[in-house]
Protein backbone atom coordinates (compact mmCIF):
# COMPACT_ATOMS: atom_id res chain seq x y z
CA UNK A 1 0.00 0.00 0.00
CA UNK A 2 1.67 3.66 -0.97
CA UNK A 3 1.48 5.75 2.13
CA UNK A 4 -0.61 8.44 -0.46
CA UNK A 5 -3.81 6.07 0.35
CA UNK A 6 -3.73 6.26 4.14
CA UNK A 7 -1.03 8.02 6.58
CA UNK A 8 -1.30 6.73 10.25
CA UNK A 9 -1.06 8.59 13.51
CA UNK A 10 2.31 7.33 13.96
CA UNK A 11 3.92 8.52 10.47
CA UNK A 12 1.97 12.35 10.98
CA UNK A 13 3.58 12.24 14.56
CA UNK A 14 6.82 11.28 12.53
CA UNK A 15 6.25 13.99 9.83
CA UNK A 16 5.65 16.53 12.80
CA UNK A 17 9.05 15.17 14.93
CA UNK A 18 10.96 16.13 11.74
CA UNK A 19 9.20 19.08 11.04
CA UNK A 20 10.31 20.56 14.50
CA UNK A 21 13.45 19.50 14.32
CA UNK A 22 14.27 20.94 11.12
CA UNK A 23 12.51 24.58 12.38
CA UNK A 24 15.62 24.89 14.49
CA UNK A 25 18.07 24.83 11.43
CA UNK A 26 15.60 27.76 10.22
CA UNK A 27 17.82 30.75 8.75
CA UNK A 28 15.50 33.60 9.70
CA UNK A 29 17.84 36.58 10.59
CA UNK A 30 15.38 39.03 9.39
CA UNK A 31 11.87 37.99 10.54
CA UNK A 32 13.13 35.98 13.29
CA UNK A 33 9.86 33.65 12.23
CA UNK A 34 11.30 29.88 11.82
CA UNK A 35 9.71 27.32 9.76
CA UNK A 36 9.99 23.61 9.38
CA UNK A 37 8.55 21.36 6.72
CA UNK A 38 8.57 17.19 6.34
CA UNK A 39 7.27 16.05 3.56
CA UNK A 40 6.05 12.40 2.74
CA UNK A 41 7.33 11.22 -0.03
CA UNK A 42 4.54 8.70 -1.48
CA UNK A 43 6.53 5.44 -0.82
CA UNK A 44 7.78 6.94 2.82
CA UNK A 45 10.52 8.61 2.41
CA UNK A 46 11.22 12.10 4.49
CA UNK A 47 11.96 15.21 3.06
CA UNK A 48 13.26 18.08 5.50
CA UNK A 49 13.10 21.88 5.00
CA UNK A 50 13.56 24.90 6.81
CA UNK A 51 13.34 28.54 5.95
CA UNK A 52 16.29 30.47 4.34
CA UNK A 53 16.15 34.48 4.36
CA UNK A 54 17.75 36.47 2.36
CA UNK A 55 18.55 40.21 2.77
CA UNK A 56 16.99 41.04 -0.89
CA UNK A 57 14.15 39.36 0.54
CA UNK A 58 12.72 38.19 -2.67
CA UNK A 59 15.63 35.65 -2.94
CA UNK A 60 14.40 34.11 0.38
CA UNK A 61 12.78 30.26 0.10
CA UNK A 62 10.05 28.96 2.71
CA UNK A 63 10.57 25.74 4.34
CA UNK A 64 8.19 24.19 2.43
CA UNK A 65 9.64 24.69 -1.34
CA UNK A 66 13.10 24.08 0.19
CA UNK A 67 11.62 20.34 1.40
CA UNK A 68 10.06 19.90 -2.01
CA UNK A 69 13.14 20.88 -4.07
CA UNK A 70 15.43 18.84 -2.18
CA UNK A 71 13.03 15.64 -2.65
CA UNK A 72 12.48 16.60 -6.47
CA UNK A 73 16.68 17.26 -6.70
CA UNK A 74 16.87 13.33 -5.35
CA UNK A 75 14.65 12.33 -7.64
CA UNK A 76 11.15 12.34 -5.58
CA UNK A 77 7.95 13.32 -7.96
CA UNK A 78 4.98 12.14 -5.73
CA UNK A 79 4.06 13.51 -2.12
CA UNK A 80 1.52 12.25 0.19
CA UNK A 81 1.44 14.85 3.10
CA UNK A 82 3.82 17.56 4.91
CA UNK A 83 3.89 18.78 8.45
CA UNK A 84 4.36 22.43 8.82
CA UNK A 85 5.35 24.04 11.89
CA UNK A 86 6.74 27.56 12.62
CA UNK A 87 6.86 30.71 15.14
CA UNK A 88 9.24 33.52 16.45
CA UNK A 89 12.68 31.92 17.24
CA UNK A 90 13.11 30.92 20.26
CA UNK A 91 9.29 30.40 21.17
CA UNK A 92 7.03 27.46 20.91
CA UNK A 93 4.02 27.88 18.13
CA UNK A 94 0.78 29.18 19.30
CA UNK A 95 -0.77 29.10 16.12
CA UNK A 96 -1.26 27.18 12.86
CA UNK A 97 1.57 27.89 10.47
CA UNK A 98 -0.16 27.36 7.21
CA UNK A 99 2.47 27.47 3.65
CA UNK A 100 2.14 31.06 1.90
CA UNK A 101 0.08 30.86 -1.71
CA UNK A 102 3.35 30.02 -3.91
CA UNK A 103 3.95 27.47 -1.61
CA UNK A 104 0.80 26.06 -2.12
CA UNK A 105 1.22 26.08 -6.48
CA UNK A 106 4.60 24.29 -5.99
CA UNK A 107 3.50 21.50 -3.92
CA UNK A 108 0.32 21.44 -6.76
CA UNK A 109 2.78 20.86 -9.09
CA UNK A 110 3.36 17.12 -7.39
CA UNK A 111 0.53 16.20 -5.54
CA UNK A 112 -3.23 15.29 -6.17
CA UNK A 113 -4.93 18.40 -4.36
CA UNK A 114 -7.72 15.75 -3.24
CA UNK A 115 -6.16 13.32 -1.27
CA UNK A 116 -2.32 15.56 -0.27
CA UNK A 117 -2.78 15.96 3.07
CA UNK A 118 -1.28 19.47 4.88
CA UNK A 119 -0.87 19.07 8.79
CA UNK A 120 -0.40 22.01 10.73
CA UNK A 121 0.77 21.90 14.48
CA UNK A 122 -1.87 23.56 16.39
CA UNK A 123 0.17 24.90 19.81
CA UNK A 124 -1.34 22.77 22.41
CA UNK A 125 0.84 19.51 21.19
CA UNK A 126 -1.95 18.39 18.47
CA UNK A 127 -2.02 18.89 14.61
CA UNK A 128 -4.80 20.15 12.27
CA UNK A 129 -5.14 18.49 9.11
CA UNK A 130 -6.86 19.62 5.39
CA UNK A 131 -6.32 18.68 2.16
CA UNK A 132 -4.18 21.00 -0.36
CA UNK A 133 -7.81 21.42 -2.52
CA UNK A 134 -9.35 22.88 0.68
CA UNK A 135 -6.40 25.38 1.05
CA UNK A 136 -6.18 25.98 -2.63
CA UNK A 137 -9.29 25.73 -4.31
CA UNK A 138 -10.12 25.77 -8.27
CA UNK A 139 -6.39 24.83 -8.22
CA UNK A 140 -4.05 24.97 -11.90
CA UNK A 141 -2.15 22.37 -12.30
CA UNK A 142 -0.13 20.03 -15.34
CA UNK A 143 -3.70 18.39 -15.37
CA UNK A 144 -4.66 21.83 -16.79
CA UNK A 145 -2.80 22.24 -19.65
Amino acid sequence: MKYSEHIDYLVKKALMDEACEVRKKAYAPYSHFQVGAALLGEHGDIYTGCNVENASYGASNCAERTAVFKAVSEGERKFAAIAIVGGKEGEKTAVPCPPCGICRQVLREFVDPKTFRVILEDGNGGWEERTLEEILPDSFGPDNL
